[in-house]
């Protein structure tokens, strides 16, 4: 039974702002010459689209009579070819920036997941799978969305607002002054609504993500909620959950539909002011139609560039959120570190361990000692069994020797090494260990023993198998050891289960081996060949075991009681068993002596 408390839910974040975006910079590095090519189609899509409105200026000033024929033909003609270039600079534009978006993510996602499998004991105590799952997911999709099309937009029409900009001023400086004007009137709203949107945004993500959590834990738990009835329940609540995330998604999408209505009116309506003034300059005689029209369509370009910049403020707010989330993950350090100079293990490893005056406390709840002071050396080849009341510690013990936490105080040490100063890959290979709850993955029965050492061959997962009785179920399904089982090994007994967990501690073939309750799933005709296979696996081996049924240990060469996180006995078998503590109570209850 694991003896760590259940920390508190992370507190929640402050709001992010568009800064946080640049936890993309760093994975978009890679894609420079995608980046270029994208921004050299984007520039001359815009340019080509600016260039359309000299074309119309000359039509209209020239006139549509039959004698200007064949120039009207020439400058259709010339539009017709604008418009080619523009649909092949926009196509090559949308595929790079599209491929991009889809690079940096798939990047961002590999590095979220490298990051979260490489965090210690403390992080996992209080995280919540289903919440870092959807920053995998709904988070990293947020993303993908704000670099490739958003990024896009955002460029393509902050190139043309300050291009139609140019040629306003350049077609009538007079009347693009008052269009000038009316840009502070539009800008501001957009600065200023933007802190509202993004604050509803983020909103929206970690409802979304609370309910992405609630559903990962009840489907990973679904027998269970149906053993007890309890789908109606489930049910309503995600049913709330999701209503709640619709809700706070919809006053985000409220917030940035109203900025747009704002920004969409302001612009449009200064144009309109624009071009009353335009047309009594015509009137009077002061500029020509087709100067007008000229200047007409570049202000159009700059109102629509101004608006759907607007839009895309709103979604790169809502990205902001996503980005603050996941680079304050990435942000994340482990208590545990590496060694910056790792002592090298010995080979061929003794399998010795070695703990001096440990004490420990999980880092959620430092004020309780879970473990310590301990004292004691387990020799090389030695086995040594640990009893004890459940919440004793004895599970802590294996925690600290694989160092997912670090002692409180003192030192542990394999082969003379402390753990603190090995490679974790190093100190990990000496160990193989089998948990009380087996972890079986969504694949075969091989793939899943096969887990404790990918590169294993077909014959040394087979004869792995043998030994830990895996075969006598597995050679019963149509694919043997090839039969896909279900996510958690849900189509699987829990002695089925175990004995895959027993394969691969068999199949890793370490010199240090960690059981942890091994064969307590298991019934007594098939607990007893498994037993048969750990004696042969534990010869020569350095191995812990901790069990509560004290048959399974009376053969250890030590036993050692733990109570309240301290050794309090030690001894053989008979030894404790007449000492008249703890373990002969233990031993009257399981084998009624008296």
């Amino acid at each position: 039974m694991t003896d760590k408390p259940q920390d508190a839910a992370p507190p929640k974040r402050k709001r992010a702002n568009l800064g946080a975006l640049k936890v993309l910079l760093p994975f978009a590095k890679a894609e420079r010459l995608r980046i270029l090519a994208a921004l050299g189609a984007l520039a001359a899509a815009a340019v080509l689209t600016l260039l359309v409105p000299l074309a119309v200026r000359r039509m209209v000033d020239f006139g549509f009579s039959a004698a200007n024929s064949g120039m009207i033909d020439n400058y259709f003609g010339m539009i017709v070819l604008l418009t080619l270039g523009l649909a092949l600079a926009s196509g090559t534009r949308y595929y790079f920036v599209m491929t991009i978006g889809e690079r940096v993510v798939a990047r961002i996602r590999a590095a979220v997941f490298g990051h979260v499998m490489a965090l210690d004991g403390a992080f996992f105590d209080g995280a919540r799978s289903g919440e870092i799952v959807s920053r995998l997911t709904a988070d990293t999709t947020e993303l993908k969305s704000t670099f490739g099309a958003s990024a896009s937009i955002a460029l393509r029409n902050a190139i043309l607002l300050i291009g139609a900009i140019v040629m306003m001023v350049a077609t009538s400086p007079k009347l693009s002054a008052l269009v000038l004007v009316a840009i502070p009137l539009i800008v501001l709203p957009l600065v200023s609504a933007g802190r509202g949107v993004r604050k509803r945004a983020q909103a929206a993500q970690d409802t979304l993500a609370e309910a992405a959590s609630y559903a990962t834990e009840r489907i990973g738990a679904v027998r269970v909620v149906q053993g007890f009835g309890g789908e109606r329940a489930a049910i309503a609540r995600f049913r709330d959950a999701v209503e709640d995330a619709y809700d706070a998604a919809r006053r985000a999408t409220g917030a940035r539909a109203v900025l747009t209505a704002v920004i969409v009116f302001i612009a449009f309506a200064s144009i309109t002011f624009v071009l009353w003034n335009g047309a009594k300059a015509v009137v009077a005689g002061e500029m020509s139609a087709g100067r007008l029209s000229q200047f007409v369509l570049y202000a159009v370009f700059a109102a629509s560039s101004l608006g759907q910049l607007s839009e895309v403020f709103g979604q790169l707010s809502a990205a902001a959120g996503a980005a603050e989330r996941i680079s304050v993950l990435l942000a994340t350090q482990p208590l545990v570190k590496e060694p910056s100079t790792p002592v090298a293990t010995t080979r061929p490893a003794k399998g010795e361990i070695r703990f001096e005056s440990v004490s420990f406390s999980y880092p959620g709840a430092p004020e309780r000692r879970v473990l310590g002071p301990l004292e004691f050396t387990v020799k090389p080849g030695e086995r040594v069994a640990i009893v004890g009341p459940s919440g004793a510690g004895k599970t802590s013990l294996f925690q600290l020797i694989l160092r997912f936490y670090d002692p409180t105080a003192g030192r542990i040490l394999i082969d003379g090494v402390p753990v603190h100063e090995m490679a974790l890959n190093d100190l990990r290979s000496l160990t193989a260990t089998v948990p009380q709850d087996a972890v079986i993955f969504a694949e075969t029965i091989a793939g899943n023993i096969r887990a404790a050492r990918p590169e294993a061959s077909v014959a040394e997962v087979r004869a792995a198998a043998e030994k830990a009785a895996v075969t006598v179920f597995a050679d019963k399904l149509e694919a043997g050891l090839d039969t896909m089982i279900g996510e958690r090994g849900i189509t699987l007994s829990g002695g089925e289960r175990q004995r895959i967990a027993i394969a691969r501690a068999i199949l890793r073939d370490a010199p240090i081996l960690l059981l942890d309750e091994a064969t307590s799933a298991l019934d007594a005709e098939n607990e007893r060949a498994v037993q048969e296979a750990l004696d042969v696996a534990m010869k020569g081996r350095t191995a812990l075991v901790i069990a509560h049924r004290l048959a399974t240990i009376r053969d250890a060469d030590r036993i050692l009681v733990m109570e309240a996180g301290h050794i309090v006995e030690q001894g053989t078998h008979d030894e404790l068993a007449r000492a008249g503590g703890i373990y002969s109570r233990l031993a009257a209850l399981q084998f009624g002596v008296e």
